[in-house]
């Protein structure tokens, strides 16, 4: 099987899971640009070793976008099985598509993730145009669904697959003890009764300074760590000094084998974000069997956290459901063991071997 992807950038997690996938077809990758001006060096280092990665060449228009004419040279050797894009709303993605449309050549829309707006107006239009002829659409959820569906999919053209940024091996088989714990906080230095963590980017979208004013009505001895760096670091260094904040500490960017003891060390993993096409960090989270707070514009926490269940979804920016849902699992040493434990069950489908396996088995019923 010959398949060709159209993505934006070469990030960490597609490049491990373009090079699952290309162990079971024949893959060629077309990246718009080298790397997303508002990531650190660490997405420059990437190795495609089981596909043919293309950076192609062109003029940027955006962060992690640009416009490449030359993705037409690629789609007009009509060698490929399958073209799947995932990027329709670049001006990359956008030629593209209406090249192929115009060929009446099939291709497969991929999303990770999106809210959708209300489909008015002349730009919602003109995705709708982009949008709504492709032979297939692969979705993560159904917010995902709603947002195809919006911009013209059929319900029957619509296909799941697990979206990640784990390997089988990252999971593990058992919830840490107690004593697992305590050794992981002594050796990363960690202090507190109970531990939260919340890893990410350091920008206003992520609302860490919310969760930062709400840590003031917790319990002195509740430790929170905010893992990640970024623009907005100096603010929150600041509200935590204002606040007097002891049990709050900022943490420096960690590699993704440092930041997974973290997790191992913690008993909770919040993330307040505003808006999270997906969110990759519940999934991390939930493999090292964390109970997870998070807020109803995470599609990750929407497709993966059931209240009551495995931890809890609240509104953005509500700092007393917020307070009140953190406390019900940290106060309650039974609740956050069933929550942990359900944690590592629901996330176990969720793996790049799992997303390539499927990516194949969609393709060969398509």
């Amino acid at each position: 099987m010959k398949l060709l992807f159209l993505t934006n950038i070469p990030s960490p997690y597609m490049v491990n899971f373009f090079n699952e996938l290309g162990k079971l077809c024949k893959l060629t990758v077309l990246f718009e640009k080298h790397s997303s001006s508002e990531r650190d060096n660490s997405w420059t280092e990437f190795n495609f070793n089981n596909f043919e990665g293309i950076i192609m060449k062109g003029i940027s228009t955006g962060v992690d976008s640009s416009f490449c004419p030359q993705v037409i040279n690629y789609i007009k050797k009509n060698t490929y099985d399958y073209i799947i894009v995932t990027n329709p709303a670049t001006p990359t993605g956008i030629i593209a598509i209406e090249y192929m449309r115009l060929r009446k050549i099939p291709y497969i829309l991929e999303s990770e993730g999106s809210f959708a707006k209300d489909g008015k107006g002349i730009k919602e239009k003109f995705k709708k145009h982009i949008m709504s002829g492709a032979q297939l659409y692969l979705s993560t959820t159904p917010k995902a669904d709603e947002y195809f569906l919006t911009y013209g999919a059929t319900k029957e053209k619509i296909v799941k697959y697990p979206f990640t940024s784990l390997y089988d091996k990252d999971l593990m088989i058992k919830i840490p003890s107690q004593t697992e714990k305590e050794e992981l906080r002594q050796r990363l230095r960690l202090k507190g009764e109970k531990i939260a963590i919340a890893v990410g980017r350091f920008i206003p979208l992520k609302y860490y300074d919310v969760l930062i004013s709400a840590w003031r009505q917790m319990n002195k001895d509740y430790q929170l760590y905010l893992i990640g760096d970024g623009q907005e670091q100096q603010n929150y260094e600041k509200l935590i000094e204002k606040y007097n904040l002891l049990n709050v500490e900022l943490i420096d960017f960690k590699s993704k084998e440092e930041l997974f003891n973290y997790y191992k060390a913690a008993d909770i993993f919040i993330h307040p974000t505003s808006t999270d096409v997906w969110g990759l960090v519940i999934n991390e989270a939930m493999a090292c069997g964390l109970p997870i707070v998070t807020t109803e514009m995470c599609i990750a926490g929407l497709e993966l956290v059931n209240d009551y269940e495995n931890g809890f979804i609240v509104p953005v920016g509500n700092e007393k459901q917020l307070v009140d849902k953190v406390n019900l699992i940290l106060n309650n040493d039974k609740l956050r063991y069933t929550m942990a434990k359900k944690s590592l069950e629901k996330i176990k489908w969720y793996t790049f071997e799992n997303m390539a396996r499927r990516h194949i088995e969609i393709l060969k019923r398509t």
